[in-house]
């Protein structure tokens, strides 16, 4: 599907959709718990909807309800309470890391044997050395023609990680836990990439009653490491309902379009949230924005923009949005720390310097960052979204200061995150045409 967009600011008010990172980790420990929950989200997307499918591959029974959320059943468990194992199920996880990498440990925990499959592009991202940490505790992790095949039963014990690889892969070890008779313990060797996402698994083990102890700077043979610990333990909620809390990943594109001259303040944000992209309000602020929050909603607005270096090692998934605003900010921008980002649903170093360039922006490539020096206006043009839901997102949102329309090849690929994307930009008075 292509859209074209024709230059208008956005003016309104828009709610922001369920954040899928806490999402998957609710739905995981719900199915782990020991009576039925419901998991409350306003609305769903691809990425949830395969960690979903893959639990009821398992046994659980899952179901949603639109505009409400999610009915758990947990997982069938035998008589002295343990999770049965696993019978050759498949488990699709479309396109989503964290539903292939959580999933991979939870298989593991429950034994027995599963083939997780996914899209081309998913079974290229890395999966080591998780998969050697699950071998060395008993199971066996093969990437195979057909997807990823986990058999085995795995124990607990110590496992040991690099912290520059993926947050996903300690956050799955620490969801596995559940499922496991002996604690858990991982050493992550610092500097820890995107703690904010290990912080809402926490968040979420905390809410169904398991709370992970954490050391920081244990040292060990001469490296640094961080500790969490984790026991073994039945998920139970006080009250078997979780609410999932708004998406400041999605938000952030309303919020870069008040930055670049909007009018869009965003609902159903927690002004508290562990979840590190509401560090974007930050990030806009030091592009020259003015932020203002009440009690049901915040906004950015543009105020004084300028140029400013970013380090975006810890939120990298904020990179589109930022870039788009900083596209459009007298001055240079340098956004460095985003080695993993070659590594996402495209090489989204290079596909928001192709995407941004094509409208007219001023991007280049050094390294791992990207340099970006302010222009006056975007000119317009044809962006691919190469299957990623932020490039399309990131374009949509910079088509709002372009003088001709912009067209995204491929926008259909929101629905990995963001199903509703263009329905709320219309909605905001954006004008489009949508053409199969």
């Amino acid at each position: 599907m292509d859209i074209t967009l024709f230059p208008r600011l956005l003016k309104g008010t828009v709610q922001a959709p369920s954040s899928k990172s806490v999402a998957h980790r609710a739905l995981i420990l719900a199915a782990l718990a020991d009576e039925p929950t419901t998991v409350g989200c306003t609305s769903t997307s691809q990425d949830i909807d395969a960690t979903a499918g893959c639990l009821n591959a398992l046994g659980a029974t899952i179901s949603y309800e639109e505009g409400q959320g999610f009915s758990v059943a947990p997982l069938p468990r035998a008589e002295d309470g343990s999770p049965l194992p696993v019978r050759d199920a498949t488990l699709w996880c479309g396109e989503s890391g964290s539903t292939l990498r959580f999933m991979m440990p939870l298989v593991a925990a429950l034994g027995g044997g599963a083939l997780l499959q996914g899209a081309p592009r998913l079974l290229e991202r890395p999966l080591s050395p998780l998969d050697a940490q699950l071998t060395a505790h008993g199971a066996t992790c093969e990437l195979t023609s057909e997807g990823v095949a986990v058999s085995g039963q795995m124990s607990g014990g110590t496992f040991r990680l690099p912290g520059d690889v993926s947050s996903q892969f300690v956050s799955g070890l620490l969801l596995a836990a559940s499922a496991l008779k002996e604690p858990v313990a991982i050493q992550v060797e610092e500097p820890v990439a995107s703690v904010p996402y290990i912080d809402l698994t926490c968040d979420g083990l905390a809410a169904f009653g398991s709370d992970v102890a954490l050391t920081t700077s244990l040292e060990q043979e001469g490296a640094l490491y961080t500790l969490y610990q984790a026991d073994p333990f039945v998920p139970h909620l006080a009250e078997p309902h979780y609410q999932v809390e708004g998406d400041w990943s999605g938000a952030a594109f309303w919020l870069a379009a008040g930055a670049l001259g909007s009018q869009v303040a965003v609902q159903g944000l927690s002004p508290t949230s562990d979840q590190g992209d509401r560090a974007v309000l930050g990030a806009l602020a030091l592009l020259g924005s003015r932020i203002t929050r009440n009690s049901a909603s915040v906004k950015a607005e543009a105020d004084a923009p300028q140029g400013h270096d970013l380090s975006m090692e810890q939120i990298p998934d904020l990179v589109p949005p930022v870039a788009a605003v900083a596209a459009l900010c007298p001055g240079a921008t340098r956004l460095c720390g985003l080695s993993r980002l070659r590594i996402k649903e495209s090489d989204r170093i290079e596909t928001v310097r192709a995407g941004l360039s094509a409208l007219g922006a001023s991007v280049s490539v050094e390294g791992d960052d990207l340099v970006i020096c302010g222009v006056e206006a975007l000119s317009g043009g044809v962006v691919d979204a190469a299957n990623d839901h932020r490039i399309a997102m990131m374009a949509a949102i910079a088509a709002t200061r372009a003088t001709a329309p912009v067209t995204i090849r491929g926008a259909q690929c929101v629905a990995k995150s963001y199903p509703a994307f263009f329905e709320s930009y219309r909605a905001l008075g954006g004008s489009l045409e949508v053409r199969p």
